[in-house]
């Protein structure tokens, strides 16, 4: 597609930007998240300025009600939900605004609130805004009583149930923010970056900047950027621009590199644009912009190239819940989610099934991980009563701009999803929609490809006519019919954008032996609250059936994760991330024995229950199967220092091997093989009675910021710190010092007791409890104890951020 460009003249040299003074713009954006008043009620008078709120709760945002509720089947959010509570909820902030603001713009920005909030500023309704996932500012500046107090009050409605297929969560869950600019300014998400041309010598930077003039008069300006690498000047530009009064124009700059560090997952190299707005040698405003360089193409010959190199992807889906944290976007949170991804080897993730948090993608672009960035679960069509389909005629338009715009300088996004599972999809208005929603994308980036999650209705030709209006087939399920489909529309590339977490190495292989296949994204890189039951197993005479069929309390989320609710990899996560990657080459697991005479059912998202224990009471001389994952053309199993056999695990045998053998108490051990000689090995060891805990923290220092957390994950052990798998004892938490504790989990999404708690069971002889600082600086000492057990405490540090 032609792009259209405005032309200017850059200077590129160092040292002819105009020497300008700062004026204030560092003011330009301020974190408003704190000392705000909540209520989980519906008063309607709560919106006027004189209403007191002196008994309401004091908290900080973000902020998630739904969490700190009691889990119960009757619920009105239902399976779907978590049966967490919902409802209404009320905001209030009073701040004062200074003189000086007079001659400035004032916005408020909020990057996300679950659902239907109605803000006002001094009793004045803004506005309602319905859809929870999108990122949206009002204007205070014709509101405000300068040099006095004023009122900012928000009203949530999440009652409307059930609005959702997932936990949502509830309130202002992410940040928000005071923007304040001067007349002339940058507009709100007005820089696009992008880097049409790349190479290892030299790469074009082109950041195109719409600039505003808010004023009756017409204003001369200059627009500066400046590209810096590590805070290095590697490049800048600066253009003379004309504004009308009350106009705004877009104007390009495009930028020599030279040698760029290029953005991939293995190196996320980041660069920032900086951007001023001068008159008169006075800065108006600023805004600083991260990025990457790096090049994207998609072909049916060669695949995903990135930077000219093929990259198979190997993805996970995730809602967007934080465990035990509800929909709380912590920044901290919201990173460690990514970590994790990459600990389990996963290159890619899609944001399933809305626009993520920025401080997602912002991990993302700093960690390094691929990312689909997804707009909705459905259009006019609805899955639920109250659901997005209500909205979508109004607000398609304005949602899908907001992610796009607001996402769009992100390198790790290397596509756009307008949708998921749409129910119309054989309809010919579906073909319609997509069209409209894929103009849209395109009038604002016609960089990226896009795609939607399409899940087959009966024979994929069916559906050809709405799969060809995308840039690439999002296939849900059923990649084994690509290489027919291929054959029959051979234009057509590829993704599985959901599969069956047991189907990993079928899918593997369709990806690497199928070019136009890009890759596969498993259902679900994490487990998740709500969507209840998906992925469980279950026993004789529980109440069988797959989770859209039965209340399965009391689960409440869903076991189909590759991760688990602590962050604990599960051994299907091993293995996936063993077919894709080379930094882990052995892994062993035992399956659950079967609890004769009852059996272990599976459903379609589950896999067999598998646990790294070798410790199973009751099962002594009862044949148990021992799982194998191993890169090494064979393995062994010893068995208390007495070889049991040798198995091959090449790819002919899916990299697998499975013993049988009779439980005994004691040590197994498994060792790869290559050319007869054992090359690693792991064991797993039988584990006494639980006597001890052990505490482990992410992180041992954490900022005195009211937001960072620390996630600390509590394992049982017998007296020999042998981990006990089996260990169920109940724990109790106690802090002391500047923080609070934030959530508490087990992984167990069959435990309804509260997420927001000094309490939890462990489960599999874990859990986790996650500690939140306040504003002091200080230690925080978390102690554990359980009867019977050696008690417990760990120290972290929370350090002013200077």
């Amino acid at each position: 597609m032609r792009k259209v460009l405005i032309m200017v003249v850059v200077l590129l040299a160092n040292g002819l930007l105009i020497h300008a003074q700062s004026n204030n713009i560092n003011e330009r954006t301020q974190l408003f998240d704190y000392d705000w008043k909540f209520i989980q009620a519906d008063e309607a008078s709560a919106k006027l300025s004189n209403f007191s709120d002196k008994d309401w709760r004091s908290l900080d945002l973000p902020h998630d009600w739904s969490i700190e509720g009691k889990i119960h089947p009757k619920n009105p959010t239902g399976g779907g939900g978590g049966y967490f509570p919902s409802g209404i909820g009320w905001y209030r902030k009073t701040f004062r605004v200074p003189d000086k603001w007079k001659a400035k713009k004032t916005a408020i920005y909020f990057e996300g609130v679950y659902m239907n909030s109605e803000v006002f500023i001094n009793g004045k309704s803004l506005g309602v805004y319905p859809y929870g996932y999108s990122s949206f500012s009002y204007d205070l500046t014709p509101y405000l009583n300068f040099g006095k107090e004023n009122v900012i009050v928000v009203r949530v409605d999440n009652s409307q149930q059930m609005n959702s297929r997932w936990y949502t969560g509830s309130g202002i869950y992410r940040h928000v923010w005071m923007i304040v600019t001067d007349p002339v300014h940058v507009a709100h998400w007005g820089v696009n970056i992008t880097t049409p041309n790349v190479s290892s010598e030299k790469a074009v930077v082109q950041v195109k900047t719409k600039v505003k003039n808010e004023t009756e008069s017409a204003q001369s300006i200059v627009v500066k950027t400046i590209l810096l690498k590590n805070s290095k000047n590697i490049g800048n530009g600066q253009m003379q621009v004309v504004l009308p009064a009350n106009s705004e124009k877009e104007i390009t700059q495009t930028i020599q590199v030279s040698a760029p560090k290029l953005w991939t997952p293995e190196t996320p190299h980041l660069y920032q644009a900086r951007i001023q707005v001068v008159k008169d040698k006075i800065v108006l405003d600023g805004t600083k912009t991260n990025f990457g360089i790096r090049s994207i193409k998609f072909t049916t010959k060669n695949g995903f190239l990135l930077n000219g190199k093929t990259v198979k992807i190997n993805g996970g889906c995730v809602h967007h819940d934080n465990g035990c944290l509800g929909a709380a976007a912590f920044d901290r949170a919201e990173e460690r989610k990514v970590e994790l991804l990459k600990a389990a080897g996963f290159n890619a993730v899609r944001t399933s099934h809305n626009p993520p948090s920025e401080a997602f993608l912002d991990a993302c672009d700093k960690l390094g991980l691929l990312v689909m960035d997804e707009l909705f679960d459905c259009w006019k069509i609805g899955k639920n009563s109250n659901d997005y389909a209500k909205y979508f005629d109004q607000w398609w338009k304005k949602d899908l701009q907001a992610m796009i715009l607001r996402d769009r300088n992100h390198p790790s996004i290397v596509m756009w999803s307008i949708g998921n599972e749409i129910v119309e999809r054989g309809k010919p208005e579906a073909v319609e929609t997509a069209k409209m929603l894929l103009q849209e994308v395109k009038k604002i980036d016609t960089i990226r490809p896009v795609t939607s999650a399409v899940v087959n209705l009966n024979k994929w030709e069916n559906l050809d006519s709405l799969i060809g209006v995308h840039d690439i087939a999002g296939y849900n399920y059923n990649l084994h019919t690509a290489p027919d489909d291929h054959k029959r529309v051979p234009s057509r590339i590829i993704v599985q954008t959901e599969s069956y977490p047991k189907d990993a190495f079928n899918n593997w292989k369709l990806v690497q032996e199928n070019n136009y296949v890009i890759g596969d994204f498993v259902w679900t890189a994490m487990d998740y609250l709500g969507e209840s039951g998906i992925g469980r197993w279950y026993y004789s005479g529980d109440t069988p059936g797959e989770h859209w069929e039965n209340n399965f309390f009391p689960w409440h989320g869903a076991y189909c994760g590759d991760i688990d609710l602590t962050g604990w990899r599960k051994p299907i996560s091993h293995y996936r991330s063993m077919l894709y990657n080379d930094n882990e080459k052995l892994y062993m697991a035992v399956r659950e024995p079967v609890p004769e005479p009852l059996e272990i059912k599976e459903t379609w998202w589950s896999v067999w229950p598998t646990w790294q224990s070798w410790t199973w009471p009751g099962f002594e001389g009862k044949a148990v199967q021992v799982e194998i994952y191993s890169k090494y053309p064979k393995v062994r199993l010893y068995l208390n220092n007495k070889l049991v056999g040798e198995h091959e695990t090449t790819r002919e045998q899916q990299f697998k091997a499975n013993f049988q053998i009779p439980y005994s108490p004691g040590l197994i051990k498994a060792a790869g093989v290559e050319n007869g000689k054992e090359m690693e090995s792991t064991i797993l060891q039988t584990a006494g009675d639980a006597e001890k805990l052990n505490l482990t923290a992410d992180r041992k220092e954490i900022l005195a910021n009211g937001q960072d957390l620390s996630f600390i994950t509590i394992e049982i052990t017998d007296r020999d710190g042998i981990f006990q798998p089996n260990g169920t004892n109940r724990l109790n938490f106690k802090i002391d010092g500047p923080g609070v504790i934030a959530g508490v989990a087990n992984a167990d999404l069959k435990d309804f007791e509260p997420y927001a708690d000094d309490t939890r069971k462990a489960w599999k002889g874990r859990a986790l409890v996650v500690i939140k600082s306040n504003h002091q600086a200080g230690e925080i000492k978390l102690s554990v104890t359980s009867s019977g057990l050696e008690g417990k405490s760990i120290t972290i540090k929370s350090i002013q951020n200077n």
